[in-house]
């Protein structure tokens, strides 16, 4: 359940991907309760972040944080090159209740984009952008447009039990092999439902373009990776200082840590001075 699978129209140039998400985004969601039109957006870009990391073309960990004046004030998610994902939301503590149906501009307002590429060669690299589309999908579909210069089309659904996602891309040769079939994988597309997404690769692609010559690439493994990492928290609270640490201990008596993404508790007491610096 929880792959990426890539395909390819051979007649038409055309490539695309399918994203299903089962336990990994079981494990992603849990203990976050958060109200189910956040959890959908969150499973949603836990589809297309794996996405995205399963087909770059120098390998290595991608993150996506979305950053708005909505009811959410952060959406974030990572994933290596080993498909291990991991992320979280947080909502605006003045948000007032979240209604049942909002809108996306009611989720993130007017917000931002902003990719981390670590290739672990060199320097991250770094884009920020505007949200642009009335959805993720459509925000996605016109970020990796503009990005690669190619017309891009993106489906994505999530619920409590399920997240998945399909992606088309124009490749340069498509309107030479067919002069209609970009329009025509299109129409044919826009028929497919969230809901549908669950169902499995071979079936889907068969029913939903059923005339189509398609190569069906092997499957990758996606897992969910949030373990805890103590010697970074180590490390971060080493370069506070020893004067703030100490200050820290004096007012409050020990000092706690909360990982916000891997739901992780670090609580450490005086003896953590002579850990950290003796």
């Amino acid at each position: 359940m929880d792959v990426v699978r890539s395909f390819l129209f051979e007649d038409l140039d055309i490539r695309g991907v399918l994203v299903a998400l089962g336990n990994v985004w079981h494990e992603l969601q849990a203990g976050r309760n958060l109200p189910p039109p956040v959890n959908a957006v969150l499973g949603e870009l836990a589809v297309v972040t794996a996405l995205i990391a399963g087909n770059l073309k120098t390998p290595g960990r991608i993150t996506f944080q979305l950053q708005g004046h909505g009811l959410v004030s952060l959406l974030y998610v990572d994933c290596d090159e080993r498909l291990r994902l991991r992320g979280m939301a947080r909502l605006r503590q003045d948000r007032g209740a979240v209604p049942p149906a909002p809108s996306f501009d009611q989720l993130l307002g007017d917000g931002q984009l902003a990719l981390t590429l670590d290739t672990h060669s060199g320097a991250p690299y770094q884009s920020i952008v505007p949200l642009v589309g009335a959805n993720l999908s459509e925000v996605f579909a016109h970020y990796l447009a503009q990005s690669e210069q190619l017309p891009a089309w993106l489906l994505l659904g999530a619920n409590e039990d399920f997240a998945g996602g399909m992606f088309l891309q124009k490749l340069p040769d498509a309107d030479r092999r067919d002069p209609d079939g970009w329009s025509r994988i299109l129409h044919l597309a826009s028929t497919l439902t969230p809901a549908e997404l669950a169902s499995p690769v071979a079936n889907l692609l068969m029913r939903v373009f059923p005339e189509e010559n398609i190569r069906l690439f092997d499957p990758r493994p996606v897992s969910y990776h949030c373990p805890r990492d103590e010697d970074k928290v180590l490390a971060m609270l080493k370069n506070l200082g020893r004067a703030e640490i100490e200050a820290t201990l004096a007012a409050e008596g020990s000092i706690s840590v909360e990982d916000e993404i891997c739901q992780q508790n670090y609580h450490y007491g005086p003896e953590i001075l002579s850990r950290l610096f003796d």
